[in-house]
């Protein structure tokens, strides 16, 4: 400050004062207190988590300040002139209804408007503007709800085993002065003498409420035998002791009591007590016996005196494959009869005469206005049969496989008890094996669905139309298949791939619009095609075949090309959260039957002077392969779960090519490359409170080619390893290092250049192939407010190439820094971070996202790899990436 002249020093004190005076005490009434902060001490064993939760009051959010966006609003709040606008309301609606008298519509019309306008006022009286609803009120100390979290913490506390736990609470008022006092206190007493008559006043307006907690040492389990009088519920318990959850000299759980109890419950409908309830099982906690034990023993009751647990076995299994088409039959007919007021034709009414055709497979009996499903490919989704126990878990498992069809809307599994015959002794102890009836119902949802969609794209800053088209075809064959069509065309912005021949002139390289078009077909059968019985044994597995093709079309200014692919997979899962998928024939063709003679001599250069392998994009050739992936996701739709994400590939290409490759070319001018690659995907989810998480990633990948490759556009005396463009590995984009662009980071330390004006510029237009990825993400994501939510986050990693040319005279590599080298590639490592906005609106969720490059090992010069200090410049603009869905 003394060095700034006096007009200089006018701006920051200005700044000081306009801080100070946004005190949130100002909002306070006479005798009431800021809660600031919440403490909580003395935390070793138990959940410190579930004991914050249970605090009935948490101050302000400090991020996003939210205290500070409601003080913003409060300045612009007037309650006096919205009551006076709530009466003025009143006032004009009932004069205007007035002079409406009987006209019905017309006072509808004014009642609606009336009730909508004073909802509207009387939403900003009681809950303030809409500056006011995005932040939030201050949050005023009440001791009495101190009290009650001091109760709750305790109860909870004894809950987890610590009986002799205490819970104390104190409330520290204190007085944090404001920013202009402690900036100008920091240069020196500014203010001596006697010290301020409101002090006293003053500090008790902020409080800090400190909860401590002494557990003592918890009680721990001593488990006794179980008490059951009923001999057969007894050995079903003693069958699945290896699952209990309780275990001696655990400490005492009421939670896992309590899911003690629900898995014995679980244990014994799967064993055939369907009459079964958890209101009989009771674990009786004794703390008598000794210091810090608990003697718990098990009882399970009979239902009544004299009287044991029924089992059940099933007679029949009914399946109907039409539920809902009877009824809707007879509500119409019914209703046209009843119309015509008869009671002869109420006596002769047709719905009575449909009859159900009735087929039994595989002992299940199908019933169905019209058998439309293979009934053999039904039984073996059905898990019940006759004769069997009842079995909580086998109905659970029919109904997901059933679902898994996508044949029905829905679909239930109901039980139907059977009269006990008249020599039954009702009162026995061990009752006779009661019977039940299992009937499936299914409403088959509608053979053909579509879906339309129309929008459009923004890309490299220019805007483009798209229509996607899809078709699905339910059950085409009559054995549960799914066939979909679907087609795609739009208009796409995109940056240039390679920046052409023209630039050596000194024209500008434009961003260009995109011409595609996209056709698909998929045929999803609900078995495995192989030629040996086996679906009935994967049938828990929910094994499926899936024959799909796909065409893309792409026309550019610079070249057209199209992609052609046919998959065949099987796909099964071994768990709801564990998918594998293994694909025996996959087969990719690649051609391009134009490239302009300007882009084409691009090209040529890149393979040149860098060893490039983006020609062979542009190459006709057919890459034969399988592959195998294996995921495991725990998530759900919108990440909202404390989960895991892991993702392996594996895929091996061309090895038969020795076969056919020389005659292939030869006829068709098709190249075929082998190759093997491999790709690893990890995530974690951690939900730290029930709105904010914090994920990570790693991600990482390798391509190699198998033998050398007698390439036609490289010498025959210098064969080279090959690997197909669209097999390597790339990054940068929206899912990877979002402060650069899709796929234009790397490889390693290389500084792409390009010709223009007859000089060599740095290359940002050209994409980057790799044949080696490690890269990774960290992110923090919180809510703003409603459906807005935040993110902060780091993006690092890079491409590097595993076999890169050299050149014959030199031995030098033709890319210098590009190849990986285990002692220097954690120099180039590249990192990016930035901020960003989610639109969660549960069934979907758009995101933008803001990134700048913090270290680019890509950069020329060693002073401008920190790229931070270039910010928002040409060497490192900030990058928005819009997208739906998390990156990760």
């Amino acid at each position: 400050m003394p060095k700034l002249r006096p007009a200089q020093r006018l701006g920051p004190l200005l700044v000081l004062l306009g801080l100070a005076a946004c005190s949130p005490f100002g909002l306070l009434r006479p005798n009431q207190r800021l809660l600031s902060r919440v403490e909580i001490k003395g935390v070793e064993q138990a959940d410190k988590e579930r004991l914050t939760a249970l605090a009935q009051q948490k101050p302000n959010t400090r991020i996003p300040p939210k205290l500070g966006i409601y003080q913003l609003g409060f300045r612009f709040y007037d309650s006096v002139r919205i009551k006076n606008q709530l009466r003025t309301i009143a006032t004009t609606y009932a004069a205007k209804m007035q002079a409406a008298g009987t006209d019905s519509a017309q006072l509808g019309k004014l009642l609606a408007q009336r009730e909508r306008k004073i909802k509207r006022k009387q939403l900003v009286l009681d809950k303030g503007n809409a500056i006011m609803r995005l932040g939030e009120p201050p949050v005023i100390y009440d001791s009495a709800l101190t009290s009650r979290s001091v109760e709750q913490m305790t109860t909870y506390l004894r809950s987890q085993g610590f009986f002799r736990a205490r819970v104390s609470a104190t409330d520290t008022a204190r007085f944090q002065r404001s920013i202009l006092f402690r900036a100008l206190n920091a240069v020196g007493s500014v203010f001596p003498g006697k010290s301020d008559s409101l002090d006293a006043a003053k500090q008790y307006r902020r409080v800090t409420v400190t909860y401590n907690i002494t557990e003592n040492q918890p009680f721990l389990y001593r488990l006794q035998a179980p008490s059951i009088p009923d001999s057969g519920v007894a050995a079903v318990v003693r069958q699945g002791q290896s699952a209990t959850l309780l275990h001696e000299n655990d400490r005492y759980n009421e939670d896992l009591i309590g899911q003690e109890r629900t898995r014995l419950e679980t244990l014994l409908k799967n064993a055939g007590y369907f009459d079964f309830r958890q209101q009989y099982i009771t674990l009786e906690a004794d703390t008598s016996y000794e210091k810090f034990t608990v003697r718990l023993r098990t009882f399970i009751a009979n239902p009544g005196p004299d009287q044991g647990h029924r089992l059940y076995t099933l007679r029949q299994v009914r399946f109907i494959t039409d539920a809902g088409v009877g009824r809707t039959l007879r509500s119409a007919t019914g209703d046209t009869l009843r119309r015509a007021g008869t009671p002869g034709a109420l006596r002769a009414r047709p719905s009575l005469g449909v009859r159900m055709d009735t087929v039994v497979t595989d002992s299940i009996r199908f019933a169905a206005y019209q058998q439309k499903f293979s009934t053999g490919l039904l039984a073996n989704k059905v898990r019940v049969r006759p004769e069997q126990h009842y079995s909580l878990a086998n109905t659970l498992q029919t109904q997901r496989l059933l679902a898994d069809l996508d044949m029905f809307r829905f679909n239930t599994v109901n039980y139907r008890k059977l009269p006990d015959p008249p020599t039954a002794d009702s009162t026995s102890r061990t009752p006779s094996t009661g019977e039940l009836v299992a009937v499936i119902n299914a409403s088959p949802a509608p053979k053909f669905s579509q879906t339309v969609e129309v929008g459009a794209t923004y890309v490299a800053y220019l805007p483009g139309p798209f229509l996607n088209y899809r078709l699905k075809i339910r059950n085409p064959f009559g054995g549960a298949e799914v066939l979909e069509f679907g087609v795609r065309a739009g208009f796409e912005g995109q940056l240039t791939r390679v920046a052409s021949i023209s630039d050596t002139t000194g024209n500008t390289t434009d961003n260009v619009y995109t011409t595609q078009l996209g056709a698909t077909a998929a045929l999803v059968l609900p078995q495995f095609l192989v030629p040996f019985r086996t679906n009935y044994f994967l049938t828990r597995y929910n094994p499926k075949t899936r024959f799909s093709l796909s065409e893309t079309y792409v026309k550019r200014p610079e070249y057209i090309r199209s992609n052609f692919e046919f998959a065949w997979d099987y796909i099964w899962q071994r768990s709801p959260f564990h998918q594998y998928v293994f694909s025996p024939v996959v087969i990719t063709l690649v051609n391009t039957p134009y490239t302009s003679p300007a882009f084409e001599a691009r090209l040529k250069a890149l393979q040149l002077t860098e060893g490039s392998s983006l020609y062979r994009s542009f190459s006709k050739q057919v890459e034969p392969s399988f592959s195998f992936t294996s995921l495991y996701n725990s998530n759900d739709f919108n990440e909202t779960r404390n989960a895991y994400y892991l993702r392996l590939f594996a895929e091996v290409g061309g090895l038969t090519r020795g076969l056919y490759q020389k005659a292939l070319f030869e006829s068709t001018s098709l190249n075929v490359y082998d190759f093997a690659r491999v790709s690893v995907d990890y995530r974690r989810y951690y939900r730290l409170t029930p709105q904010t998480y914090f994920v990570w990633r790693l991600n990482g990948g390798a391509v190699h080619a198998l033998n050398r490759t007698n390439d036609p556009t490289t010498p025959e005396n210098d064969p080279q390893y090959i690997v197909p463009y669209d097999k390597s590995f790339f990054a940068g984009g929206s899912t990877s290092l979002r402060a650069w662009q899709p796929r234009r980071l790397g490889p390693g330390g290389y500084t792409p250049l390009r010709p223009s004006n007859g000089q060599l510029v740095r290359d940002y237009l050209t994409e980057q192939p790799g044949e080696l990825l490690l890269e990774g993400s960290a992110e923090y994501r919180f809510p703003i407010y409603g459906f807005f939510k935040g993110a902060l986050f780091t993006d690092f990693g890079n491409v590097w190439g595993l076999q890169e040319r050299k050149d014959p005279n030199t031995g030098d590599y033709l890319r210098p820094g590009a190849q990986f080298q285990i002692n220097n590639f954690y120099r180039q490592i590249a990192v990016g971070s930035g901020f960003g906005l989610r639109f969660d609106f549960t069934f979907l969720i758009l995101r933008l996202d803001i990134a700048t490059k913090i270290y680019d090992p890509t950069a020329p010069t060693t002073a401008d790899k920190w790229a931070l200090r270039n910010f928002d410049t040409s060497a490192n603009p900030v990058s928005f990436n819009l997208g739906i869905g998390y990156p990760f």
